[in-house]
């Protein structure tokens, strides 16, 4: 990128994304989770790597910056550091389990392995009278449960920092109020911390002073401003999948520059029953979108001939995607009265983007989403995704607040390399059609129950296991359907439903009598973590 590129790019920042909060990564499994409870305060936050360098932070120009946890000791050769520097900027710093350590250890106090480790609850006991009680526990009750997950502790506190409070076998807070450091050892983001939201606020109003800018209609407001900016006097070309995040991603940039803006929905043969017919015609006629149809299917059944890693189905899918998106603006620029086509919008979140890339600290890649690794290194397109930062339910309120109908709203998320990675195995165009209508019923059949709502994702997997049946006398056998029901807020982490067992049954019945060829029917019942909501 140009130095100009970048000027532009510091621009483009929205207000309501300066004077929020900077969350440092160090590999904690709760980092997203910090920036949630940030956000859900109206506080805009930001993840960004722990080695993030100070000049890249203050272009947030923040109020506070958060140091996350992590499942490293601070003492290792190989622990994850952040530049020291952040500590002296004058922004109140938070650090939270290892980023409490990081501070003692960095800053002159002493940290080892704990004799008794702390997982899971503790009371919180504080060391203050009320006069010189912390800022961060302001109308906090002494004696509340915290979330502890820890096996080091802070033996000796740096220089110039004093305990706030304790717990039964470790110091559970310390501050610095001086130089505007405060620490806990527990981690109030999780639900578990009974007054956690309260302590974070106290950290954004008591001690930052940040203001509760942050909302769904300054989002739109100022990405759309910032995507006009961006794109200029260029066209935009958007892939839609027919899902709730691409939709909102493709009415954001409808509102920035309107008819410069081509959709393209890709039928890549790996869609849901009936589903590009029908989303096709909704975008049309309830959206106003200008839509083309493009029926790719043997393109994309082509690439996947003969392929079963679950890795290499995502990324020849994600390439071909690009093929296609580059052919299709090909035809579209040879056309009259239509401009240069110099960028692609895309509806990924943060879900998709933590998982796939570790870009927010050494957390570790789960696997590759076709919208993010999936793409290849060189393309003809840049890249607008205004919904990188944000989690699931943030952009259904977000569509919302652009009027989007609950059709799209409340679409249960479908996965880019859609039904390729609910097919283990080859993919091809039998296989495909069993799962198809499989899948369609699990869906009819949530619905019908008055369920659908209730549940985060519903659907069917076909795997390529043979089983012994028998039907009207006669022997069969056949594959064998999953059914997957998940209950969750923004995917990073999920459960399995509990659906009530005549709906099973139906969903069952229904499978095995109007299937031919799925002649078992099994009920996944693994959670996020350890498992994926998807199988592959």
């Amino acid at each position: 990128m140009t130095t100009g590129a970048k000027m532009q790019e510091e621009h483009l920042k929205p207000q309501s994304e300066r004077g929020g909060v900077v969350v440092l990564d160090f590999g904690g499994q709760y980092t997203q989770l910090i920036a949630r409870r940030i956000r859900e305060q109206k506080v805009f936050s930001a993840i960004l790597p722990c080695t993030t360098n100070v000049e890249e932070i203050r272009k947030y120009e923040p109020a506070g910056i958060i140091l996350s946890g992590g499942p490293n000791s601070v003492y290792a050769a190989d622990a994850p550091k952040c530049d020291p520097a952040v500590l002296s900027q004058g922004v109140p710093v938070l650090g939270i389990c290892y980023g409490m350590q990081w501070i003692t250890h960095t800053l002159g106090g002493h940290v080892e392995r704990a004799g008794r480790r702390e997982y899971g609850r503790a009371k919180l006991h504080f060391e203050d009278s009320s006069e010189q009680a912390s800022p961060l526990f302001k109308n906090i009750p002494a004696g509340s449960n915290v979330w502890n997950s820890h096996g080091d502790h802070v033996r000796a506190l740096a220089p110039g920092f004093r305990c706030t409070a304790k717990t039964e076998n470790a110091v559970g807070a310390i501050e610095d109020r001086a130089r505007k450091i405060y620490a806990v050892e527990f981690h109030p983001e999780v639900n578990h911390t009974t007054h956690g939201t309260e302590i974070l606020r106290n950290f954004l109003f008591e001690v930052c002073k940040a203001e509760p800018k942050w909302n769904g209609a300054a989002f739109v407001e100022e990405t759309v401003e910032a995507i006009r900016k961006k794109v200029g006097d260029k066209w935009a070309i958007c892939g839609l999948s027919g899902g709730v995040d691409s939709t909102v991603a493709a009415v954001l940039v409808h509102k920035a520059i309107g008819n410069r803006l081509t959709n393209v929905f890709v039928n890549t043969g790996l869609l849901r029953k009936n589903e590009f017919e029908d989303t096709l015609k909704m975008y049309r006629e309830r959206l106003g979108l200008h839509v083309i149809g493009v029926d790719a299917t043997d393109l994309f059944l082509a690439q996947l001939k003969g392929v079963t890693d679950p890795e290499e189905k995502r990324k020849r899918i994600g390439r071909e995607f690009i093929a296609v998106f580059d052919e299709t603006a090909r035809k579209l620029q040879a056309g009259e009265a239509h401009g240069e086509i110099g960028f692609l919008v895309q509806g990924t979140l943060y879900p998709d983007v933590i998982e796939s890339v570790s870009v927010k600290g050494p957390s570790a890649t789960i696997k590759t989403h076709h919208n993010v690794g999936g793409l290849p290194e060189k393309m003809p397109f840049a890249l607008i995704e205004p919904l990188r930062d944000l989690f699931k339910d943030e952009v259904r309120r977000i569509g919302k607040d652009l009027g989007l109908p609950d059709e799209i709203l409340l679409k249960h998320p479908f996965p880019g390399p859609g039904l390729a990675v609910r097919l283990l195995g080859e993919v091809n165009a039998e296989h495909l059609k069993l799962l198809r209508e499989a899948d369609a019923i699990v869906r009819e059949e949530i619905k019908a129950a008055g369920l659908y709502s209730r549940i985060w994702q519903g659907f069917a997997v076909l795997l390529p296991v043979r089983s012994v049946g028998v039907m009207g006398d006669e022997r069969t056998y056949g594959l064998t359907a999953a059914v997957r029901v998940v209950e969750s807020d923004d995917a990073m982490t999920a459960d399995w439903s509990r659906l009530p067992a005549e709906v099973l049954e139906r969903i069952s019945l229904r499978i095995v009598n109007e299937v031919r060829g799925i002649t078992r029917v099994v009920y996944d019942i693994t959670s996020k973590p350890p498992g994926t909501i998807e199988w592959e």
